[in-house]
């Protein structure tokens, strides 16, 4: 899907005034602040109200956030295509629907009960307090409602620093939130933000005293940071995701797969597919399929050493090619397609620097092997022990399984596009914060609540 960026501009600017909230209202932004200290004191004024609600009330407040955000996916897509020139409009609308749809709440809060000769004992889940949270540009406002649905229902409240490339876009949903949790008689402040997210106001925040807990989203370097905080972290880092295909798999199926998923968002979910592994026997048939009813552009290697030198760097990837079409990625190289081209393919070793770094855009190199067992090896060698995500497409149970323990990955998608691991055309839910480093996999609700044990001993049990 192709996005014109001043048409873009004045839907959102037109979308804006007609809900109150161009930059001419007066209308404050409930929940931005521009001292950090001010925020983290304002979220602990109001977790001193959430943490006295009952079940039902935090649950009132998810669901009036879970209204408003189906209400105003195509406003948030929009505007984040146009704050960080990333992404798709229309694969936004559904990553924000899905995430209002398909985010655990207040269910994902049980309690453990034994119950025994000797009395009764219970671990219940509570909350941590007021949660630190860092998000990406990638999937801005996603992130933003996804951590704020599952904290609230812990019974935390949170204040986020970020990204300062999709400020605007994560503030509106910062406001948005707000605005649920007062019309459903909560507090204001449940999440808070910087207007001006630095990483000065990064550092307040981690280190901050009344921030038990911080959760990050993003590259590797903020992972680190907030494991080095000495504070207890949650670490959502990058991922360099393969698929592989045996012999066995439904090759036709399986490009059509493998695409949708690597094209979906121009690429910029952590868990797409960034390269593929495919066994020698059927990589022709694969790629032909690609090419001829995926709209795949199958690059040569003059185009593969200019796309190099144009989305590389010394620094690493060139932020203007993160989350772009694949027409506009060969645009920029001085290949002209036609506007159904949708990914750029091509063979190439496994060292190839556009098969080895994780790109976060629509191009797929395609490693070939000779046999399943090597198809393994590379893939392995190209998740570079991330642990984070996988694909396999295969018919055979015994492959598939070996697969699984070699790769060790937090999330692994069997016969179907990634993005089915986060409850898109798949079972299970939706989260936008994979915490494949830290080791708690899919977060939800209950990842962000504290385990605590109350024994009774020789009484309540009725038995």
């Amino acid at each position: 899907m192709s996005v014109n960026e001043n048409m873009v501009s004045d839907i959102v600017k037109e979308v804006m005034a007609r809900i109150g909230m161009s930059e001419a209202s007066t209308t404050p932004m409930r929940g931005i602040f521009n001292d950090m200290n001010e925020a983290i004191a304002a979220a602990k004024k109001a977790q001193q109200v959430v943490k006295k609600m009952t079940m039902d009330q935090r649950e009132k407040i998810i669901s009036n956030i879970r209204r408003k955000a189906i209400e105003n996916a195509e406003v948030m897509a929009r505007m984040a295509v146009e704050e960080t020139g990333m992404g798709n409009v229309g694969h936004k609308i559904l990553k924000n629907r899905l995430v209002a749809e398909k985010t655990p709440g207040t269910e994902d809060i049980t309690t453990t009960a034994w119950s025994g000769d000797r009395g009764l004992t219970l671990v219940e889940m509570g909350p941590f307090g007021v949660i630190g949270a860092i998000t990406p540009c990638t999937n801005p406002t996603e992130t933003v409602l996804c951590n704020s649905i599952g904290m609230l229902a812990g019974g935390n409240t949170v204040v986020f620093n970020p990204h300062p490339a999709a400020v605007k876009c994560s503030n509106f949903a910062v406001n948005l939130i707000n605005e649920a949790s007062l019309e459903a008689g909560g507090p204001v402040n449940v999440a808070c933000s910087m207007a001006k997210p630095t990483m000065e106001s990064s550092a307040i925040l981690m280190k901050h005293k009344d921030i038990p807990l911080i959760a990050a989203t993003g590259g590797p370097g903020v992972v680190t940071a907030v494991l080095s905080s000495g504070k207890r972290g949650i670490g959502a880092g990058a991922g360099n995701p393969p698929a592989l295909v045996d012999e066995t798999a439904d090759i036709q199926k399986a490009a059509r797969d493998i695409v949708n998923g690597c094209t979906f968002d121009n690429n910029l979910p952590c868990i797409a597919e960034k390269e593929v592994v495919a066994v020698n026997s059927i990589c022709d048939r694969l790629m032909k399929y690609m090419i001829e009813e995926q709209g795949c552009y199958l690059a040569s290697a003059e185009v593969q050493k200019k796309l190099v030198d144009c989305v590389l760097t010394p620094k690493g990837l060139n932020r203007k090619c993160v989350g772009r079409d694949a027409k506009t990625l060969l645009h920029m190289v001085g290949v002209e397609v036609p506007s159904n081209i949708r990914c750029i393919i091509f063979e190439g070793e496994k060292e190839h620097p556009l098969i080895s770094e994780e790109l976060m855009m629509p191009i797929l190199g395609i490693v070939r092997v000779k046999d399943f067992e090597e198809g393994v090896e590379t893939a392995v060698w190209l998740e570079h022990g991330n642990r984070h995500s996988a694909h396999i497409h295969s018919k055979n149970i015994d492959n598939i399984t070996a697969y699984a323990k070699a790769i060790d990955t937090a999330i692994l998608v069997k016969n179907a596009p990634s993005y089915a691991a986060i409850g898109f055309g798949g079972e299970g839910f939706c989260t936008f914060t994979i915490a494949s480093r830290t080791g708690e996999g899919l977060t939800s609700a209950s990842t962000f609540t504290k385990r605590r044990r109350c024994t009774m001993s020789d009484s309540l049990c009725i038995r």
